[in-house]
C-alpha cells in the first residue's frame, strides 16, 4: 500500500516522497526578479525534506502580476536568479517546480499586508487589466479589457516563452495556474466568461484557452518532465464552474500531456461562502483521480501527518500539497516521518537533533 514517504516517479523525474510545497506568493520581488528572500525561503524547504518545491506564481508578462512585487519570468534576465535557487533545491534532494501564472482581472493590487487594495497607475499599478470579458472582479476593481483573439494568442505565446525560460533555469516540473479566479480560470468559469466567440459559451469553448496553453507548453517542455495544472474544482456558486466540468477538463488535459491535476477551489467571486475544514478540498482530488484516471494532488488545510498519510494510503490523491503548514514549520516532513515511523529525512547536519 502506497504511503506518504514512498517515492513517486513521473517520466524521468522521481520525487523522494509525496509531500509537496505548494506555491505561495511572497510579494518580495522587484521587477519580477527572484532574490535572497526567495533563495532562503525555497531552499530551506528542500533542506526540510519535501519531495517537490514549487515557486510562487511567476507572471508570464508584467501585467499578469497580482501585485508589483510578484515574481516574474517574462524576460531572459529572470532566468539566472532562478537557476541559482534551482541548483540549491536539487542539491538538497528535492525536485524544483515553477508555477506559471497570469492574474488577469485580479491584477494590479497591493500586497496583503498593505491591505490588498487595487492600485492605480500613480501608486505603481497599471492599466488596462485584461480578462475573458469586461466584468470586474468586484465593485472596487477596474473593468478589465476583454482580450481580442490577437491578445489571446499573445497570452499563449507568453506562457510558451515562460516555459522555455523555466527549462533554461533548470526546473523539472511546470505547473500552469488555472485556478483561484486568475486569467485562465476567468475563461473557464461561466461567471466571468460571457464571450460569444470560440473562447466563450460552451464547455468546449471556455476550456479552449487553457487547452491551447497546455499544448503550447507541452510542445516545448520535455515530454518526460512532469506538467501539472492547478484548477479550482468548483466556484462554490450555483451555475459556476463545478466538479463535473473539472472531471471532464482533466480528462481532456490528460490527452494533451498533463500528468497531474492540483485540486484547489474558489476564487472567481469575492465573499463566497466556502465550507472550510480539515481536508475540505480532498474529495475533489479523489473524484478527479478516480473518474478522469489521472494523478491528482490534494491541498487545503492538510496539517497532520496522519491526515496526509491517510489521503495517500486511501488513494484519494497521489501527492499532498502543504502551504501555510510549511510556513509554520519548514521541517514538517521530518516531524511527520518521526510520527509515522519512517526514516529521518533531515540532512546529516540536523539529524542529531
Amino acid at each position: 500500500m502506497t504511503h506518504l514517504f514512498e517515492p513517486l516517479t513521473i517520466g524521468a523525474v522521481t520525487f523522494r516522497n509525496r509531500i509537496i510545497m505548494a506555491p505561495m506568493c511572497q510579494y518580495s520581488s522587484i521587477d519580477g526578479y527572484a532574490n535572497d528572500w526567495h533563495l532562503v525561503h525555497l531552499a530551506s524547504r528542500a533542506v526540510g525534506g519535501v519531495g517537490l518545491v514549487i515557486t510562487e506564481a511567476a507572471a508570464v508578462e508584467p501585467r499578469g502580476r497580482i501585485s508589483p512585487q510578484d515574481l516574474g519570468i517574462w524576460s531572459d534576465e529572470h532566468i539566472q536568479p532562478l537557476a541559482k535557487i534551482v541548483e540549491l533545491i536539487h542539491k538538497w534532494g528535492a525536485v524544483s517546480g515553477i508555477q506559471l501564472a497570469h492574474a488577469g482581472r485580479k491584477a494590479s493590487t497591493a500586497p496583503p499586508w498593505e491591505g490588498g487594495k487595487v492600485l492605480d497607475e500613480s501608486a505603481g499599478g497599471w492599466r488596462p487589466v485584461v480578462s475573458s470579458s469586461p466584468i470586474p472582479f468586484s465593485e472596487n476593481h477596474p473593468v478589465p479589457e476583454a482580450l481580442s483573439k490577437e491578445g489571446i494568442q499573445q497570452i499563449i505565446n507568453a506562457f510558451v516563452q515562460a516555459a522555455k525560460r523555466s527549462m533554461e533555469a533548470g526546473f523539472k516540473v511546470i505547473e500552469i495556474h488555472a485556478a483561484h479566479g486568475y486569467l485562465l480560470h476567468q475563461f473557464l468559469s461561466p461567471l466571468s466568461n460571457h464571450r460569444e466567440d470560440e473562447y466563450g459559451g460552451s464547455f468546449e469553448n471556455r476550456t479552449r484557452l487553457l487547452r491551447e496553453v497546455v499544448s503550447g507548453v507541452r510542445e516545448v517542455f520535455p515530454e518526460d518532465y512532469p506538467l501539472w495544472v492547478r484548477i479550482s474544482a468548483t466556484d462554490w456558486v450555483e451555475n459556476g464552474w463545478d466538479i463535473e466540468q473539472s472531471i471532464a477538463l482533466a480528462d481532456k488535459l490528460k490527452t494533451l500531456g498533463v500528468n497531474l491535476i492540483d485540486c484547489s477551489s474558489g476564487g472567481t467571486l469575492p465573499s463566497v461562502r466556502i465550507p472550510y475544514g480539515p481536508g475540505y478540498q480532498t474529495p475533489f482530488a479523489a473524484r478527479i483521480r478516480n473518474e478522469a484516471h489521472i494523478l491528482t494532488g490534494a491541498v487545503g488545510l492538510i496539517t497532520a501527518p496522519e491526515q496526509a498519510d491517510h489521503i495517500i494510503r486511501t488513494e484519494q490523491a497521489d501527492v499532498v500539497l502543504l502551504g501555510r503548514e510549511l510556513l509554520r514549520n519548514p521541517y514538517w516532513p521530518s516531524s511527520a516521518a518521526k510520527k509515522l515511523g519512517k526514516d529521518n529525512v533531515l540532512p546529516v547536519q540536523y539529524a542529531r537533533a
